[in-house]
């Protein structure tokens, strides 16, 4: 599923891609990952816009044209791929934008769970994004802080609501908890001062190493690239990991360095 890093990576994608160039044509083979917006107004209200300097919010994808802004969820299986008008389109291509280059934009998304909104004002997005507590990539210690005091939520959960920290999913927050030592059951608001500094260090450090990925790596030294295995062992100290459900997801974690939930 798309996390933060995958997403700042699409963002790039779209930068290099269509920034500063004009929709010569907005083609859509699947309405059904639009939301709120029909397939012609969609291809009338982008034709001969120019696309400006995209943004990220968590998993949230925000692309200002001249026009109307483009606001893109990416679901479980989203992404965005560049190519040109000359190249077919992937067997999963819903959206695509026909740039004044001659590149081409697609938007592929095999799933279909998320999709494309279209947003008229500043306002609009907003309501399109929802609830979403502060970016990730920008948390101070003090945002964390302030974030954890008082929510009696399970740690896990807390980190992967997108209310209260926007761009942590499953695997990231698995991860960062794995590095920083912290059982994923533990309460929130429970954990102590040098707990909590561990953690925004085991945020930071997580997340600037998958943006510079572009997804959240499987290295054999990280969590992630031990947890599918069919016997997961700790990268760390080599005990056999542990599966569970935590608010409704498959946690992984190491019983013998991550502390318990008592």
């Amino acid at each position: 599923m798309p996390e933060l890093p995958d997403v700042e990576g699409f963002r790039r994608t779209l930068a290099s891609c269509a920034q500063g160039h004009r929709v010569e044509r907005a083609e859509v083979a699947d309405a059904g990952v639009l939301h709120g917006v029909t397939a012609q107004r969609l291809k009338r209200d982008l034709k001969g816009r120019r696309f400006a300097a995209p943004r990220r919010h968590g998993k949230w994808l925000i692309a200002p044209t001249d026009g109307p802004t483009v606001v893109v969820h990416f679901g479980m299986t989203g992404r965005l791929v560049c190519g040109t008008e000359s190249e077919p389109a992937g067997r999963f291509e819903r959206v695509a934008f026909d740039l004044d280059d001659g590149h081409r934009l697609g938007y592929e998304d095999q799933r279909k769970l998320q999709g494309i909104w279209l947003a008229a004002t500043d306002a609009d997005v907003d309501r399109i994004l929802g609830d979403q507590g502060p970016d990730a990539l920008s948390l101070s210690r003090a945002d964390l802080d302030r974030l954890l005091a008082g929510r009696r939520g399970r740690v896990k959960a807390t980190l992967t609501d997108q209310a209260v920290i926007a761009g942590l999913g499953n695997l990231l927050g698995d991860e960062i908890l794995w590095r920083a030592r912290i059982h994923p059951q533990r309460p929130a608001n429970a954990l102590t001062d040098d707990e909590r500094e561990g953690l925004h260090t085991a945020i930071r450090e997580v997340l600037r190493a998958s943006v510079r990925a572009g997804r959240v790596p499987g290295d054999p030294d990280w969590l992630t690239g031990q947890r599918d295995d069919p016997d997961p062992h700790c990268p760390r100290c080599g005990h056999p990991l542990r599966r569970g459900r935590i608010a409704g997801r498959t946690s992984v974690w190491c019983p013998h360095c991550q502390r318990d939930g008592d």
